[in-house]
């Protein structure tokens, strides 16, 4: 066997970002259907989040999509884990564990837009349904107290990758601030940043965890000119905050994400859960070049004659031939890496020579 050292020039590295929806099996942006399984609500990990499915029922629920919970950092909204110890409950363990994941430090408090809160909802993304992180600008989230509402009486947001200059980053990754208005595109009826300064953004998009944090003081401040004006309140996501008392807060969340995707009875149409995955694929393509004096004899036994081990035909002496099928890539130690196949066999002989691109995908 021989081989032939591969140059620098034999190498180039490519990156391609690929797209697909995020929802089901990947090929829709739109999500519609919000179901929740009634045992694990009754069982323990209800206490800290509830998992929306997207197909099947209540019972038998299939197809999970995405979780909600709620962080509070006094430990309000739920039941305290030991009555006797105060703001230890499922609430303040689930802020605790975001603090940590998000911002590294267990001291930290989470600001929205500059406005520092002590809770949060919180939407985590099934690690099935992304491959690598959330598509930028392609959120759209719409809120409904009811779905009678009108469009304009409701809330959408969207996330600020597409106006910022400047990426902020933490722990988790890139940071956009969640804003009001729709795939990407800010609505700035109040002012250029999508949100009331006074209550903060909306919330955080966290694409390289697959995260979507939610302000609720925002949430639930009655604001005229963002994404048409509604008030706050309707939108039933003003938290349960008192201590030892569950408040099944995750739960107002979903209720208001299934009422704005609801077909409302006054003709406003259906209007889904929209967003995307995204993933960065690096090729590795690798040059081979079989020059024409190269590659022109087989080892393959049928080659020569096995009585004399002379070659069998004598213009294979002269003028070989042989057709290439496989390209073997190897390290310094003579160990196969990787094998590529082509597609049909290419004929070398001393007036031909090869260019062959193998390509490694990661």
């Amino acid at each position: 066997m021989s081989f032939n050292r591969l140059v620098a020039d034999d190498f180039v590295v490519s990156t391609d970002s690929i797209t697909a929806g995020l929802w089901g099996d990947s090929s829709t942006p739109n999500l519609s259907t919000f179901i929740t399984s009634s045992a694990q609500a009754a069982g323990s990990s209800g206490n800290y989040y509830l998992n929306v499915f997207s197909a099947g029922t209540s019972t038998a629920p299939t197809e999970l999509e995405f979780a909600v919970t709620y962080g509070n950092s006094n430990g309000g909204g739920s039941l305290l884990f030991d009555s006797a110890v105060a703001g230890k409950s499922p609430s303040s363990t689930i802020y605790g564990s975001y603090r940590t994941l998000v911002l590294g430090d267990e001291n930290a408090s989470f600001s929205f837009g500059g406005v520092t809160s002590s809770d949060f909802y919180a939407l985590s993304i099934d690690r099935n349904r992304y491959k690598e992180s959330l598509l930028p600008g392609s959120l759209t989230l719409r809120l409904s107290g009811s779905i009678s509402q009108s469009r304009g009486s409701a809330l959408t947001l969207t996330d600020n990758s597409q106006v910022v200059t400047t990426t902020q980053f933490n722990d988790a990754g890139r940071v956009f601030q969640i804003v009001s208005g729709s795939a990407g595109t800010v609505f700035t009826g109040v002012n250029n940043n999508g949100y009331s300064l006074a209550s903060g953004s909306y919330g955080l998009f966290l694409p390289d965890i697959a995260t979507i944090l939610l302000n609720p003081r925002a949430l639930t401040a009655g604001v005229t000119g963002v994404s048409a004006s509604f008030s706050g309140s309707s939108l039933g996501l003003s938290p349960q905050t008192t201590a030892n008392v569950d408040g099944n807060n995750p739960g107002r969340l979903i209720k208001a994400i299934s009422s704005s995707a609801i077909t409302a009875a006054n003709g406003t149409g259906n209007l889904p859960f929209t967003l995307n995955s995204q993933e960065n694929i690096t090729s590795d393509f690798v040059f081979v070049r079989p020059r024409s004096s190269e590659y022109n004899y087989s080892s393959n036994p049928s080659f020569i004659s096995g009585s004399t081990g002379e070659v069998l035909y004598n213009s294979f002496i002269n003028n070989p031939q042989t057709y290439m099928t496989t390209v073997g890539l190897y390290n310094d130690t003579n160990e196969l890496l990787a094998v590529a196949k082509l597609s049909k066999p290419l004929p070398k002989d001393f007036t031909k020579e090869a260019l062959v691109r193998v390509k490694l995908d990661f």
